[in-house]
């Protein structure tokens, strides 16, 4: 199968190559035209230089592809909503028109879960209501989401909708890097009592929800939760870290309203500069952490066969284990067993 994955040398585009060559298919990336492509042409993946910003240089790329990913999105910078806007929504939408152009058989949009209303008292799923936290993330999240969801209805797109917990393994210096970074210095907090579940799960299971999204003969059309649904709570989490690099765990509690609080004015004083003075601290962040953060993946499982196989415990170890040698290598010596165990025969 000819494949082609927008924002394919990011940390979930590499794992995917990996067990999508695996399994034989052929894979191409569009990466940007200043982006270091070394690790992909040294795994003789087809690289098309353009942005989804720029409908033209998509032509090209999506000739003779079978199915195209659509992983490429603006997350963990402070930018402004309209630069959320252009590459989460608009070049969701180009990206979609020219498969839609191409004749693509399969389009497979990457959305979050944090479109959900995170602050609901029962655990979102897919039939339910997408409400955004009001940042730029998870706003334009939902608007690419909506869009997808429209093409299929009004235009025949054949997509199916993935939306995703947060993930961690090797490669991931966003979430997983930034927080070992602080809990080795020493900086390290738990937001309110810590007892909160966060929405964290390996990457090769997100992986194999994507294969079988890929492999489903029922799946366009059609939105599917991927997560773990044994998640670690806060405390757990942060603990666990401390442990596997060998420094104490965090201690100091704050308050989640507090932080929450601090949040929004950090944001509203980015805003007033121009963005010219970058939050220390998100609403984004704050919520991911500190509240009750997870999906149901019931309809992946029934409908997919989708069952999460890595605990987050085992997920934690792997990651502190490359966090420790930051090398990229570490890609090529992760045990088999969690890399193919995610492939679909």
């Amino acid at each position: 199968m000819n494949i082609l994955i927008t924002g394919g040398n990011g940390f979930l585009g590499r794992h995917l190559i990996a067990s999508l060559q695996e399994r034989g298919d052929t894979v191409s990336v569009l990466a940007l035209p200043t982006e270091d492509t070394t690790w992909l042409e040294e795994r003789n993946v087809m690289v098309f230089r353009g942005n989804i910003l720029d409908p033209d240089t998509l032509i090209a790329p999506m000739r003779g592809m079978d199915t195209v990913f659509h992983l490429a999105a603006m997350i963990g910078t402070w930018r402004s909503m309209r630069d959320y806007y252009a590459v989460n929504v608009t070049g969701t939408e180009h990206v979609c028109r020219a498969a839609l152009k191409a004749g693509i058989s399969r389009l497979i949009h990457i959305s979050s879960a944090m479109v959900y209303d995170m602050a609901a008292k029962r655990i979102p799923t897919e039939e339910d209501l997408l409400v955004p936290l009001d940042e730029p993330y998870s706003m334009t999240k939902a608007q690419g989401d909506m869009l997808v969801q429209r093409m299929i209805r009004e235009e025949h797109l054949p997509a199916v909708i993935i939306r995703p917990g947060t993930l961690i393994g090797p490669g991931d210096r966003l979430n997983f890097g930034r927080m070992v970074d602080r809990i080795q210095a020493g900086k390290g907090v738990i937001i309110g009592q810590g007892n909160n579940t966060i929405p964290l799960f390996y990457v090769t299971d997100m992986v194999q929800g994507l294969l079988l999204a890929l492999d489903s003969k029922q799946a366009i059309g059609r939105v599917y939760n991927i997560g773990n649904d044994q998640p670690l709570t806060q405390s757990q989490y942060l603990s666990t870290i401390a442990r596997e690099i060998g420094v104490a765990p965090p201690y100091l509690h704050m308050p989640y309203t507090a932080l929450y609080t601090a949040a929004y004015a950090a944001e509203r004083i980015a805003s007033i500069s121009n963005d010219r003075v970058k939050p220390f601290l998100t609403r984004h962040g704050v919520k991911l952490y500190g509240a009750n953060n997870h999906v149901s993946i019931d309809k992946a499982r029934h409908e997919l066969g989708y069952e999460p196989k890595v605990s987050l415990a085992e997920a934690v170890r792997i990651t502190c284990a490359w966090y420790q040698h930051q090398d990229n290598r570490m890609l090529d010596t992760i045990p088999a067993s969690l890399l193919t165990m995610t492939q679909v025969h």
